[in-house]
């Protein structure tokens, strides 16, 4: 199983940290994919959940939900690996960092 580094916003103590940590890679579900990010952005909701005042934020949650990149793997059927792609929200980081 390979992984990757990603930002992680845990709490502590009512303490919310911010900090580079190893993620492993998880099996796809139906319709995921796998993207090596090549450029992110932070906006404004990244912003309300790096200060712990995003309205309805679960821990831990691995902040940005705009980015570029290239696809790795794909369960999706219209979505190959290879393909450049850009996504802006679609619940991304939801479900499990």
């Amino acid at each position: 199983m390979s992984g990757y580094n990603a930002m992680l916003l845990t709490r502590a103590g009512g303490e919310l940290s911010a900090a580079w940590t190893p993620m492993q890679d998880i099996d796809l579900g139906d319709g995921d994919v796998t993207v090596r990010v090549t450029h992110s952005t932070l906006n404004y909701k990244d912003g309300l959940a790096l200060t712990g005042r995003l309205p309805g934020m679960r821990l831990p949650l691995v902040p940005g939900i705009d980015f570029a990149g290239t696809v790795l793997a794909s369960e999706h059927a219209r979505i190959a690996p290879g393909e450049d792609v850009i996504l802006n929200g679609w619940g991304c980081g939801e479900r499990r960092p």
